[in-house]
């Protein structure tokens, strides 16, 4: 997504676009994009200053790392930005600003639901649905 600064009328500019997760580098062993990554940035500009908003949504999955079950969640952010304007460089590319905030957001540990009761230690049993099969829980 790239937005020439000395193309934004007045009122402002809106720019729509779906990215291939895979284009921006964004899938992991550990978290996978079911959905193309939506983007809409909302751009006004100032005198000396561009400011962005954008909301960015996708759906990904990743394994839960206390049960190990895979975990599907709607990720949806929003994002307000401001860059300078430079009228050496009138463009501002925002790839790798969405890449960097979409990586910020990943879990260091994901979980299927915060109160995710993990595997039973002793027969790897799945806490969450109901008691394991050795009776130590």
């Amino acid at each position: 997504m790239e937005v020439d600064t000395r193309q934004i009328p007045e009122e402002g500019l809106i720019l729509t676009e779906e990215f291939n997760p895979k284009t921006l580098d964004l899938g992991t062993e550990m978290i996978k994009f079911l959905s193309p990554l939506k983007a809409r940035a909302d751009i006004s500009k100032s005198y000396n200053a561009v400011g962005v908003s954008l909301s960015l949504n996708a759906l990904v999955s990743f394994d839960c790392s206390r049960c190990l079950n895979e975990a599907r969640v709607s990720l949806d952010k929003q994002v307000e930005l401001n860059f300078a304007i430079d009228k050496l460089d009138p463009l501002i590319l925002l790839d790798p600003v969405i890449r960097e905030e979409i990586i910020l957001d990943y879990p260091i540990k994901p979980l299927c639901k915060d109160d995710c009761k993990g595997l039973c230690l002793k027969c790897g049993g799945n806490l969450n649905e109901g008691g394991c099969h050795c009776g130590s829980t």
